[in-house]
């Protein structure tokens, strides 16, 4: 009887061990975040705000399917839009957000910072942010970067070559005559339009301190076009209905339209560029908060970050292995990125606009 009971309690220890050590690689296999074991407990639902087109098909068709492999029980909704839309949404809905994470370029980011839209976020609960690397950290903690890419200037190479059209070196290319009839650039409330204009200030001497000079080389493009395009879309058609053969906008657009068929070549001008980073935020008092933390967790993993360099040419923010082409694609020169300081950019970005709309829109194809 002794040596039974005995044997039972040595076959129970060992069963505790086995769970034991079982768990513990779970916990191993988790790739820095939260494992998969847990994930069974997370539920509920996450609603995401971002830009449509590829940057939403890459989420909804792969990223969602992958987190759900993980979190079976959280059901994922993305909601496209343009960040500055996103933000005054955001903004409009405090108190009872309909929103869960924000994914918006950095400057829209830092306009909601200020007004107190996202909740600060910390690696005891995020532990794939202490991969990030520091130049890519978010002020006050209050979002994570989770990709980014150069702004430059796109140009159609066989469309210039056909038209004997100049190969952009410089910001203030832009401005040359030959631009006219042949140059398509958002207008100020986007992103691309309001980097170009601030670099232009900068190859001229100026910053977004200083964007008299920005304004002074804004005037004369728009006398080369017929309008100004509202959205990145109508930059799109410009480039791919060859109306137009130079845009300034990322590096990362200007190869998805490459690989769509487009002859498009992409220079970061010899004055440097911003880039532009994709922020994701949690808004203040988003209805499933652990959900959240462990989305942005999953997607610092390396898989994903690795997705967004293959299927949409966006730069990791850590350290990453790619494949050889797409890191020979993607790799710009460093030493060219310009820091634009995003609390500047956001308590000027109202009175650009109204500057935009009271003297440069209006000198639109005169």
């Amino acid at each position: 009887m002794k040596k039974g009971r005995l044997a039972s309690i040595i076959l129970a220890l060992t069963l505790s061990t086995s769970l034991l050590s079982a768990c513990g690689g779970a916990k191993t296999a988790s790739n820095g975040g939260a494992e998969s074991a847990e994930g069974s407990t997370i539920s509920g639902e996450l609603v995401f705000a971002g830009n449509g087109a590829t940057v939403e098909s890459l989420f909804k068709d792969e990223i969602f399917k992958k987190f759900n492999e993980k979190y079976p029980d959280v059901k994922l909704t993305y909601v496209a839009g343009v960040a500055t839309d996103i933000v005054a949404k955001v903004k409009a809905q405090q108190g009872s957000s309909q929103i869960d994470i924000a994914f918006i370029e950095g400057s829209e980011q830092e306009a909601g910072r200020v007004e107190g839209l996202w909740e600060a976020l910390n690696a005891d609960e995020i532990p794939n942010m202490s991969k990030i690397d520091d130049r890519f950290r978010v002020s006050e903690n209050s979002g994570v970067t989770i990709n980014y890419t150069p702004m430059g200037i796109s140009y159609n190479a066989k469309l210039i070559q056909s038209k004997n059209l100049p190969v952009p070196a410089s910001w203030n290319d832009l401005t040359l005559p030959e631009m006219k009839n042949n140059i398509t650039l958002t207008e100020m409330s986007s992103n691309f339009g309001r980097s170009a204009t601030i670099m232009l200030a900068y190859a001229n001497g100026g910053s977004e301190a200083d964007m008299t000079q920005g304004f002074e080389q804004l005037k004369t493009i728009a006398s080369y076009m017929p309008t100004f395009a509202k959205t990145a879309a109508q930059i799109q058609q410009n480039l791919q209905d060859e109306t137009a053969a130079y845009t300034a906008w990322t590096m990362a657009r200007s190869i998805v339209q490459k690989d769509a068929g487009v002859d498009l070549e992409f220079v970061i001008p010899e004055e440097g560029a911003n880039i532009v980073p994709t922020v994701a935020s949690i808004v203040k008092g988003a209805k499933n908060p652990e959900a959240a933390k462990a989305f942005i967790d999953f997607i610092l993993t390396d898989e994903i970050q690795t997705l967004f360099a293959t299927k949409l040419y966006y730069n990791p923010v850590m350290d990453v292995t790619l494949p050889d082409d797409i890191g020979s694609l993607i790799n710009f020169d460093k030493s060219k990125i310009v820091n634009f300081d995003y609390g500047v950019i956001s308590e000027n970005k109202q009175a650009w606009l109204e500057t935009f709309n009271k003297d440069i829109a209006p000198l639109v194809g005169k």
